[in-house]
């Protein structure tokens, strides 16, 4: 009998995830009802952060996010090129130009070393950033401490994609609470640590920054008295006070959320067992396995090795296409971003960032969730093996 394929990622849904939903489905509320300000209150408090503002995704949160810290024609945002594009493609939405830093080569995170230089660079030739966009790649946090101190010193606002990282720590504390950035940013989509199907959210201890997320969420209305530019009208007024966006997210969704939110350290304590598992298991092959930091607590969204190709008699897409085709459904995270068709239309090139090159031509996703079995996981270790033998 065929054994079904592994996938690399897969949302756990539970019996009390479905009652959720099926509460909301026999509630009055479908779109903007209670659950989604519970959703939201439930993540704050988990990370220790003062505002929580969720929406229909987290590319729509980067975008909101970088409006929010008034990022705009003639600034320029600077992130990774080890990210999915959204990272970068919330700068070219608000009218602002992107430039990258590239990868720690260990953590495969933004380099705070790298944008160090830069920076110095940057200020001498007057173009320094006005947002940095660190991803939390694979769950691990960047060097948060040291971009905020470069922050303070060049100026410019910061916004964490942990779209991989809730459920993980810095130095101690949840990632998500804000205390070396402006903002952060969550996704929950299906193959992330927790899902609402599609959803994201932006965190934020600043309340000026809260007040305008909410607007922009909502077709930059406002029912607040406080914020309109003449006097209400009666109950039901409300003033559009900018140019915002349809991005909200449904209660259905949130109740999802909220019902996951119950089993986030559950979830993210199975990973890092599962990883722990892989380390051991993958040893004595020819690969890399992820290095976690001291300072970290990983969500480990991925489990990402490297092939050590001048080791193994295949190239980086047969050993790819193999497991593949022995049912073990890996990917790759990510195709630098510099790299791609657009961003070459804007004066990017192969070899601008060689890190993130170098990365990319060796690493694989293996399967990586919380209901992967040891047996599961046994397949895709043996796979592996047979594959590189």
């Amino acid at each position: 009998m065929k054994q079904a394929p592994i996938p690399y990622g897969r949302q756990s849904i539970s019996e009390a995830d479905i009652q959720a939903v099926v509460d909301v489905l026999r509630s009055d509320w479908l779109t903007q009802g209670p659950s989604i300000e519970a959703f939201e209150q439930a993540v704050a408090q988990y990370c220790g952060a003062k505002y929580a503002v969720a929406v229909n995704s987290a590319t729509s949160a980067l975008h909101i996010a970088c409006l929010a810290a008034e990022l705009g024609e003639g600034d320029t945002l600077w992130t990774t090129p080890n990210t999915f594009v959204a990272s970068a493609n919330c700068g070219l939405y608000c009218g602002a130009g992107v430039d990258f830093v590239d990868i720690d080569p260990k953590t495969y995170n933004l380099s705070a070393t790298e944008l160090e230089k830069k920076l110095a660079k940057a200020k001498a030739e007057g173009k320094l950033p006005k947002v940095v966009v660190p991803v939390h790649f694979s769950g691990q946090p960047c060097e948060m401490d040291r971009i905020a101190e470069l922050s303070r010193e060049y100026g410019f606002s910061v916004i964490e994609d942990a779209s991989h990282a809730i459920g993980g720590k810095y130095k101690g504390e949840a990632i998500g609470g804000c205390r070396f950035s402006d903002m952060t940013v969550f996704s929950f989509h299906p193959v992330k640590i927790i899902t609402t199907a599609e959803g994201g959210m932006v965190l934020t201890n600043r309340k000026d920054l809260y007040d305008r997320l909410i607007r922009l969420r909502s077709h930059g209305i406002t029912r607040d008295p406080a914020f309109m530019e003449w006097e209400s009208d009666g109950p039901w007024y409300y003033q559009q006070i900018e140019l915002g966006f349809n991005y909200r997210i449904t209660d259905l969704q949130a109740a999802l959320g909220l019902s996951q939110m119950t089993r986030l350290d559950e979830f993210v304590a199975s990973r890092h067992r599962l990883a722990a598992r892989y380390d051991e298991l993958l040893a004595q092959l020819p690969v890399v396995t992820p290095y976690q930091h001291a300072d970290s607590y990983s969500g480990l969204h991925l489990y990402v090795i490297r092939l050590k190709l001048d080791e193994i008699s295949k190239s980086h897409r047969e050993v790819f296409e193999a497991l593949r085709a022995r049912g073990i459904l890996v990917n790759l995270h990510y195709i630098p971003v510099h790299t791609q068709p657009y961003y070459r239309r804007l004066g990017f090139k192969p070899g601008d960032f060689p890190e993130s090159e170098r990365y990319y031509a060796e690493a694989i996703s293996l399967p990586m969730f919380s209901s992967l079995t040891d047996e599961q996981q046994d397949r895709v270790v043996a796979a592996l093996k047979e594959t590189l033998s």
